[in-house]
C-alpha cells in the first residue's frame, strides 16, 4: 500500500511539476493526461470524499437519533 502510494505521489510531482518544463514534442508526454487534470482530479477526488463523509456522519447521526427517540420511549413506558 504504501509503494502503490509512494508510486501515485511520485507520478504526480513528475505530471505538475517537471512536465511544464519539458517541450510539448517531447515523447515524454505521452506517458501523462492534459495538464488541466491535474486540477480536475484532486477536485474530483475532494468532492467525492467529502461527499462520502457526509453522508456516513448523517448517517450516524440519523440512526443515533432514531435510538435515543426509542430509549426515551421506553424510559417513559417503565
Amino acid at each position: 500500500m504504501l509503494s502503490i502510494a509512494s508510486a501515485v505521489f511520485l507520478y504526480y510531482t513528475i505530471w505538475t511539476l517537471l512536465m511544464p518544463f519539458v517541450d510539448r514534442g517531447h515523447p515524454l508526454h505521452d506517458l501523462f493526461p492534459a495538464r488541466v487534470w491535474a486540477v480536475r482530479i484532486p477536485v474530483i477526488l475532494i468532492l467525492l470524499g467529502c461527499t462520502v463523509v457526509g453522508s456516513f456522519l448523517s448517517l450516524v447521526m440519523i440512526r443515533s437519533k432514531g435510538k435515543r427517540a426509542a430509549k426515551l420511549k421506553l424510559q417513559k413506558q417503565q
